[in-house]
């Protein structure tokens, strides 16, 4: 079994729980997660299987979009409801005009500084193994690229926030630095992640949907990496070309360069990187 699974991560399980879960339901070790998602957060977890492995950082390149909730008024040291308050204000006033302008701010690119509650490493240690012991150390600021931000809910006191954002983007900061910027404090109170490039919530698969599909002797909650990829279709023709690029070796092919979709005799071989009319295979092969 190879290729990629859209799963809707529940709400309070890790994202290894997910490929713990999923190991068990396929009978399968070779799993792995492309961008993890918070306990606290659901939605879009792309999944990959067999040597679709071998491409989970380039799908985790993809942009994302989140819809995420928040309340101003206080703080906490993980940035989310579950974290401990550490700051409060008790009066103050926003207007949506306010916020919005506020909200416009953080729109192209930006740094971000990453939470203290993170899996980043620094020296070596994730960040929020130093943050369980009390430590809090200077974290570097991070290049990040926020397409969109739209304000679809406002009280006054309570927001929700669809947002469109780069890699590498944590929504907690995010929230975090809206709050700083208002001067009134802000917690994300719930996340869910509701695209992955392509791939959306309303063609996710849960946990119970998979197992049952698997139990009836189908697969077509996952995506094969010929799919999944759409990248131009060439052809190679011969045993000899077809045996030196599953082995790695470098063909040569007249085309333009970029990713292609390779096959031979219209069965699909695997991803190859074409440049200066010289092509390789490309992780997967």
């Amino acid at each position: 079994m190879n290729g990629i699974i859209n799963v809707n991560k529940p709400k309070g399980i890790t994202s290894f729980d997910v490929i713990r879960k999923l190991r068990k339901i396929l009978s399968l070790r070779k799993i792995g997660h492309t961008g993890t998602l918070d306990p606290l957060a659901e939605g879009v977890l792309l999944v990959c299987v067999g040597k679709a492995t071998k491409l989970a950082q380039d799908i985790e390149a993809h942009s994302k979009e989140y819809v995420a909730e928040f309340e101003l008024g206080y703080k906490t040291d993980t940035y989310d409801i579950e974290g401990t308050v550490i700051d409060k204000i008790e009066n103050f006033s926003v207007t949506k005009e306010k916020l919005l302008e506020v909200i416009n701010t953080f729109l192209g690119n930006i740094k971000q500084i990453p939470p203290m509650y993170s899996a980043i490493k620094v020296n070596g240690q994730k960040l929020y193994d130093l943050a369980r012991k009390g430590e809090t150390i200077e974290r570097e600021a991070r290049d990040i690229f926020i397409e969109s931000i739209e304000l679809l809910e406002f009280d006054g006191k309570k927001a929700k926030i669809k947002c469109s954002v780069s890699k590498g983007t944590y929504i907690r900061s995010l929230i975090y630095d809206i709050g700083e910027k208002l001067g009134t404090f802000a917690v994300m109170t719930s996340l869910v992640r509701t695209k992955v490039g392509e791939e959306t919530i309303d063609k996710s698969f849960t946990l119970s949907e998979i197992e049952n599909l698997k139990n009836e002797g189908k697969e077509n909650f996952i995506t094969s990496v010929e799919d999944y990829f759409t990248y131009p279709k060439i052809n190679i023709e011969g045993e000899k070309n077809r045996t030196l690029f599953l082995n790695g070796n470098t063909l040569i092919f007249n085309g333009e360069d970029g990713m292609k979709r390779v096959y031979e005799n219209d069965k699909f071989l695997g991803l190859a990187s074409l440049k200066y009319n010289r092509l390789k295979g490309y992780k997967y092969y």
